[in-house]
């Protein structure tokens, strides 16, 4: 009914949209998939700058981002680990697709049965993993362009989505050897008097593939791989009929008829007046664009004949930003403040023009970053920072691009050799933890610690709510209370059951409403964990049991 569930991990203990939360931690859950008969979920996170997961999606869980990416158990127990891990290095950046191979009618042999395949955008392959030891990976499949959806289909075929291609294909693993199937014919093209056309093929089946194209029904000397190029076409080659055969070990297959309509018709003029060349943007800038379009037959084309579309890209890789927008010859966009930090990205905006004949002419211009230099530093030099969540050590510089918003945090209390170091202000005047908007100067953000013996005492925490050896009814709402007092102060108190962190409260009076489960006859350890300013920490312990 589109309600938020009641039995949501945290329903009754927030208030409002937060009662929709059911797991935290997770910086891109880009996709997720549900084990066929067991109903397991597997959440694939997307990282940031070291590790791809792939995560148990349990109710409640917290995976630990921003605090940390990849394995982070051992050093906060309060975080679930992933099932896999694999580094993000210079051939992979985001894990895709996922799907769990457990269908009605398993084609594939028996290793792959309850196996997961994930795919790597960047990587362009497909691998297996085994979800049971969650370390048996095995490559599966490779030279994918950009895959971004995995699919298993009832009678045991897997289906992937190619990004780079804009194609879906599909994956079958028949007992015999199968001969080829074409799976992409080659399309019908219209050129004018002196251009080329390209025509492409792909066909599934047994590999390797041998390739021959014809042209009306006759073999092209030397046309032998997946596509073709036909060279200055002339108005004697309007109407010719061109096609692949493709041809393995185990049979051939003939692709459809793709016409070549030549034409005496001009092919149109794109120009892009709007962003001029040079132009740089930055975070929250709102970009204009417009262009002309001319033909030597229509004269000025119309706004029916634009079509606008605009690419980020990042690195190696395209994200579409703007999908493709006819009937207008001019408009903007604004530069979002919010997501990719890296400095190596741009837009690219596509003007395509096409005119009455049918034919099209692309054009393209490029806005590039307008950057600045940042750097950390800390009074003492030395000392640990957090950038966007994650560690790192004073002095620490990074380009970034003007107007993106970054988020910087200051450690503290911490401890270098017997010299305990505690924040007292950063020099741009932010909070501890504050957000910047990318300066357009080179800057330095300072945060300036005082040095002291170091606070030693832990603060003294106790239970007032259940009392010790209460008995709580099965499927109420408890609250959870605690007092705690410290010599240098409480910063905040931790509730545990049963070893599974509830809630955090860093207000006193310290509480937390605890959901209890319907299992009769069961105990239940309740523990306060308080922290103080130094990072000193204790704990009180109750039991109590559900009827």
């Amino acid at each position: 009914n589109g309600g938020i569930p009641s039995d949501n991990p945290f329903f009754n203990q927030t208030t409002g949209n937060n009662r929709a939360i059911w797991a935290l931690g997770l910086r891109n859950p880009f996709t997720f998939s549900f084990q066929p008969g067991t109903g397991r979920m597997f959440i694939n996170d997307v990282g940031q700058t070291t590790t791809e997961e792939i995560n148990d999606g349990i109710a409640g869980s917290n995976y630990g981002w921003p605090s940390c990416e990849g394995l982070c158990n051992p050093t906060n127990p309060a975080f679930r680990d992933p099932i896999h891990t694999y580094a993000n290095d210079a051939s992979t950046c985001a894990i895709t697709g996922g799907a769990f191979y457990n269908p009605q009618t398993a084609q594939f042999p028996s290793i792959y049965v309850g196996n997961y395949f994930f795919a790597d955008f960047c990587g362009g392959w497909i691998r297996k993993l085994d979800p049971v030891s969650g370390n048996a990976v095995a490559g599966f499949a490779t030279g994918i362009s950009s895959p971004v959806d995995l699919k298993v289909s009832t009678d045991g075929s897997l289906y992937y989505l190619a990004r780079g291609t804009g194609s879906v294909h599909k994956i079958e693993y028949p007992a015999n050897m199968q001969p080829p199937l074409i799976s992409s014919h080659p399309q019908a093209q219209t050129v004018a008097v002196g251009q080329s056309a390209t025509f492409s093929v792909s066909a599934n089946g047994t590999p390797p593939f041998s390739y021959q194209w014809q042209r009306n029904g006759s073999d092209i000397a030397g046309a032998t791989s997946s596509s073709y190029t036909f060279s200055n076409a002339q108005p004697s080659d309007n109407g010719a009929v061109f096609r692949a055969v493709v041809t393995n070990s185990f049979g051939s297959a003939t692709s459809n008829d793709a016409q070549l309509t030549v034409t005496s018709n001009t092919p149109p003029t794109g120009n892009i007046t709007q962003p001029t060349t040079g132009t740089l943007y930055q975070g929250g800038q709102t970009i204009s664009y417009a262009g002309t379009g001319s033909d030597a037959e229509d004269g000025a084309l119309p706004p029916s004949s634009f079509t606008w579309r605009v690419d980020f890209h990042h690195d190696t890789h395209i994200h579409p930003f703007l999908p493709a927008t006819s009937g207008a010859t001019s408009g903007s966009f604004t530069i979002p403040t919010t997501g990719e930090t890296a400095d190596n990205v741009w837009y690219r905006i596509n003007l395509t023009v096409t005119d009455s004949g049918g034919l099209a002419d692309l054009s393209y211009r490029d806005i590039l970053p307008r950057k600045s230099t940042v750097t950390l530093q800390t009074s003492p030099s030395g000392l640990q920072l957090k950038l966007d969540g994650q560690p790192v050590t004073a002095p620490h510089s990074f380009v970034g691009v003007v107007g993106i918003t970054r988020s910087l945090e200051a450690v503290s209390p911490q401890t270098i050799g017997s010299t305990t170091y505690v924040f007292g202000s950063w020099s741009d005047g932010g909070a501890t933890s504050h957000s910047i908007s990318t300066p357009s100067t080179n800057t330095t953000y300072t945060a300036v610690y005082s040095a002291g013996a170091g606070d030693t005492t832990p603060p003294t925490v106790s239970i007032t709510s259940p009392a010790q050896g209460a008995t709580v009814a099965r499927k109420s709402t408890v609250t959870l209370r605690a007092t705690a007092t410290d010599n240098v102060g409480v910063v905040r108190v931790e509730f545990y059951v049963n070893g599974s962190l509830q809630c955090t409260d860093a207000t006193a009076d310290y509480t937390c409403n605890w959901r209890v489960p319907n299992q009769p006859n069961r105990s239940y350890q309740i523990q306060a964990r308080a922290y103080d300013q130094a990072g000193n920490s204790a704990s009180a312990v109750i039991q109590v049991t559900a009827r």
